[in-house]
């Protein structure tokens, strides 16, 4: 039985796996698959690989962050991906500085980043939110998004 690939996501659910329903990393791991078919001319595998590196630590820290435990950890692996994700930006717009990628790529990694980049920042500020309202933490596992605090 050949699923989509999005389909997988609502196979084999449980409460580990409930980061696979949180937008910002359903979008971080657009944001890498962009990235891969934008640096297949890049010959320099050194940088492609650390520019990949990067982009792929954004959706891996997102999923950690949420399988822990503990608000704090969660808030702490959040901010390791938007380091990860500052780090990629960093990268990138050195390649489109350096004529590497052409400006209409550029354009597009651009608004992709700066949507997942603002999404990620609205995350923590709520769940810092709910942390400073000593908010219980359930330890369910389940940590919601509330998609209005992005517009």
């Amino acid at each position: 039985m050949k699923l989509q690939k999005e389909e997988y996501l609502d196979r084999h659910k449980n409460i580990n796996r409930g980061f696979r329903k949180l937008e910002i990393w359903k979008e971080a791991v657009h944001l890498y698959k962009y990235e891969k078919e934008l640096l297949i001319n890049i010959s320099n595998y050194k940088i492609k690989n650390q520019v990949e590196d990067s982009i792929f630590s954004v959706s891996s820290n997102i999923a950690e962050g949420y399988s822990r435990r503990s608000i704090k950890e969660n808030i702490q692996f959040i901010n390791i991906a938007m380091a990860s994700l500052g780090e990629n930006y960093s990268q990138v717009f050195t390649l489109f500085n350096s004529d590497d990628i052409c400006e209409e790529a550029f354009y597009k990694f651009d608004s992709l980043h700066y949507s997942l980049e603002n999404k990620m920042i609205a995350f923590i500020r709520s769940i810092i939110e709910k942390l400073n309202k000593e908010e219980p933490w359930a330890n369910d596992f389940i940590i919601k998004e509330n998609l209005e605090i992005y517009f």
